[in-house]
């Protein structure tokens, strides 16, 4: 496999040159409404207008690398409103939010709203933006007056014959100094999931098999809106986001026994309601001296709260029998501020300083009833209540970041900036576990960049990186992925994970920027790896819960090439191709052996085309992804039990076109091989260490081929 894989490493690089090649041989004969100022590329509105956008999205689609500027390979999970990579701004300005972020915005504003867009590979204290990456800007049309409303109307279609519909609407616009978007939208997210389970036991032979189908009811509502208001030497902005849906689940699952060598059979159905809401209000202030410094303040308040009720029957001919009832509900809140002054003391240099605090809370409670003896208690859905630990929780953490970022312009072709934060935080558990721990931290970070042309830039980045906690991992929850086991235990005394991030990257745009071509070389040390770890007492059964098991080492390589296809006689076709293959290293808690990161496979590829027929107002096109089928990185050791999951390539395939009136008709297929994931679950005897194997179950699932239809208007 590795053999193969190194091969085709070889023909992506070879392919690369090709297209590198035979793309800048046919540079000069393209008329694009594209410059290279420095280290941004410019798109003027113009350039998408062969197009006939109908969004913002429509319009960066166009653009060769974008998934440069908009991706993450490689990182951590970062923390604070001053870490981001790959962001989005408007007028360039961030939108201040979670759930309701600069990327979410490009559907919904309108491609005549639009002045030009900018691919930003420098930096910039005027940034309130610290990442490794690109920036993307999205600068709008600045006149006294303008509105522009996008509907669009959409349906699904899936494997059971289901329709389900949709629909968005946003009002987008400009009122002197007041720029506006409201949204409103309601996404079909059915389901219909097909499930079929082989067990046998240690000397192979059958000992039972499970059939399951599963429909879930569901459709996201969401209403959102940002304003923002321009002073003289001032800017203001505020957004907020309201959403929320239920989710009602029932499942049928039909299970034969072959333990006694004759078949006993066995049907049970489940019933599973799920609800949540959340909103989130932010916004920032901005204010310009006259001496060119600047005073930001920025702030996010949101909430999300949710419950799911999980009951199982044993269905008999003519009547049924709840044996299993499972509660869980909690609510997420965050409360962060933000303030930063930036000046320029001396030519080429600019500073930024500030502090930033936050507000994490989580409330969580589970409750557990089974049938058997006992008084049967009705919050317990009638069945006999049976005692979690730790199933009650309250956890908050009050965290402080203080921070200075050093911008310097070494040159016209080259820059450094450098950062430095001092954290502080308190987590506090109270409930079932009572529990407080203080943590600080210091987080330095240097940005090196280097353009040694104007086509080519050279990227170095050193960062450490604190990883945000998950507070659901620090009590006890529902476990949906295992019949045979209803709850997994928590661990309130789960710290960070800490890493020391390197990345190296080089990047070629072709000339006339018809193509880009990059690499990028990564490593991460790792301390504090959170995985699952042995949480089991005397008085428990064997019990594992996400906690930190250790060092761990990874690192990797990133390979990309996008060009527009004009030495093969398509101008305006897009090609993306890219390949990342990597590798890592951590002693695993339960068998004491060398092994990978869980969910670090060995390899991932992925390609996208486009092409625009112009002339028609009409596009096709497609994307496909494969990754490693190995195990390694794919392979989950616990504590009773190992799986290996195996997944199926995904290709997906649409169809475009611009009608009568100006409506656009979109036609998409997505799962069209009809790719099922698989597992591979082995049980042991006891603990896995000790080897004894009880049972080996293979599972696949999937969810068929799903055709969507989306009418798009712009009015």
């Amino acid at each position: 496999m590795t053999r193969s894989f190194t091969k085709d490493i070889i023909k992506l690089s070879v392919l690369s040159l090709a297209i590198a090649t035979a793309s800048q041989s046919l540079a000069q004969d393209q008329a694009t409404e594209v410059t290279l100022d420095d280290s941004t590329v410019v798109y003027e509105a113009d350039f998408f207008q062969q197009y006939s956008p109908v969004s913002v999205n429509d319009m960066i689609d166009r653009i060769p690398g974008i998934g440069l500027a908009l991706n993450r390979r490689g990182g951590g999970n970062g923390r604070g409103l001053g870490n981001g990579e790959g962001e989005i701004l408007i007028n360039g300005q961030r939108i201040t939010g979670k759930s309701n972020e600069g990327r979410s915005q490009l559907s919904r504003i309108s491609a005549d709203q639009v002045d030009y867009i900018q691919i930003i590979r420098g930096t910039s204290e005027e940034m309130d933006i610290r990442g490794g990456g690109q920036v993307v800007n999205v600068v709008l049309l600045d006149v006294q007056s303008r509105q522009s409303i996008s509907a669009e109307l959409n349906t699904d279609r899936y494997r059971d014959g289901t329709l389900d519909p949709g629909a968005k609407l946003s009002v987008s616009g400009q009122r002197g100094d007041l720029n506006y978007l409201f949204h409103v939208e309601a996404e079909p997210r059915y389901n219909n999931r097909w499930a079929k389970e082989v067990s046998r036991d240690a000397f192979g032979n059958l000992s039972e098999t499970r059939n399951e189908e599963s429909i879930r009811d569901q459709t996201d509502y969401k209403t959102s809106f940002n304003l923002g208001y321009q002073l003289e030497k001032s800017m203001v902005q505020f957004n907020g986001l309201y959403g929320g849906d239920c989710a009602p689940e029932e499942k049928e699952r039909f299970i034969s026994d072959y333990d006694n060598g004759v078949a006993e059979n066995f049907q049970e159905r489940e019933l599973i309601e799920r609800c949540r809401e959340n909103w989130e209000i932010g916004g920032d202030y901005e204010y310009a001296f006259d001496n060119n410094s600047k005073f930001r303040v920025l702030f996010i308040v949101n909430s999300g709260a949710w419950d799911s009720t999980r009951e199982r029957f044993d269905v008999f001919a003519d009547s049924e029998a709840k044996d299993l009832f499972i509660y869980n509900e909690g609510r997420d809140q965050e409360r962060i501020v933000r303030t930063s002054y930036t000046w320029d003391p001396i030519a080429n240099h600019g500073f930024e300083i500030g502090v930033e605090r936050a507000q994490t809370i989580r409330d969580g409670d589970l409750r557990l009833g089974l049938a058997g003896s006992g008084t049967a208690s009705p919050i317990h859905g009638g069945l006999v209540p049976v005692s979690i630990d730790n199933a009650d929780s309250t956890v908050e953490e009050i965290r402080y970041e203080n921070f200075a970022v050093h911008n310097w312009e070494i040159s016209s072709r080259m820059s450094l900036e450098s950062s430095l934060i001092y954290e502080t935080s308190t987590i506090t558990q109270t409930g079932d576990v009572r529990n407080e721990r203080d943590f600080d931290f210091v987080r330095p970070k240097f940005d090196y960049r280097f353009d040694i042309t104007q086509q080519l830039q050279l990227r170095a980045t050193i960062e450490k990186n604190i990883s945000q906690l998950s507070f659901s991992d620090f009590s006890s929850s529902a476990d949906g992925s295992d019949d045979d086991q209803d709850t997994q235990a928590g661990n309130p005394d789960i710290a960070q994970e800490q890493s020391w991030n390197y990345n190296l990257n080089l990047e070629y745009r072709l000339p006339n920027n018809i193509g880009v071509l990059n690499s990028e070389i990564y490593y991460r040390d790792i301390t504090d790896v959170i995985d699952r770890i042995d949480v089991s007492t005397i008085d428990n059964p064997l019990q594992s819960a996400r906690g930190n098991i250790g060092d761990a080492e990874r690192y990797g390589i990133n390979l990309d090439a996008s060009t527009r296809l004009g030495f093969l006689g398509l101008p305006s076709a897009l090609l993306s191709v890219g390949v990342s293959t990597g590798d890592s290293s951590v002693t695993d808690p339960f068998l004491n052996t060398e092994r990978r990161l869980r969910r670090n496979g060995r390899w991932f590829g992925r390609s996208n085309f486009r092409h625009d027929l112009t002339q028609y107002d009409m596009s096709y096109g497609f994307s496909y992804f494969n990754s490693a089928q190995d195990g390694g990185g794919l392979t989950e050791i616990d504590i009773i039990d190992i799986e290996t999951r195996k997944g199926s390539y995904g290709l997906n395939f649409f169809v475009e076109k611009k009608a009568f009136n100006g409506v656009t008709f979109r036609f998409d297929i997505n799962n069209a091989n009809d790719g099922a994931s698989c597992r591979e679950r082995i049980r042991y005897l006891g603990a896995t260490a000790a080897g004894i194997v009880e049972e080996v179950e293979n599972q696949c699932n999937g969810n068929g081929v799903k055709y969507s239809l989306k009418v798009r208007q712009t009015f």
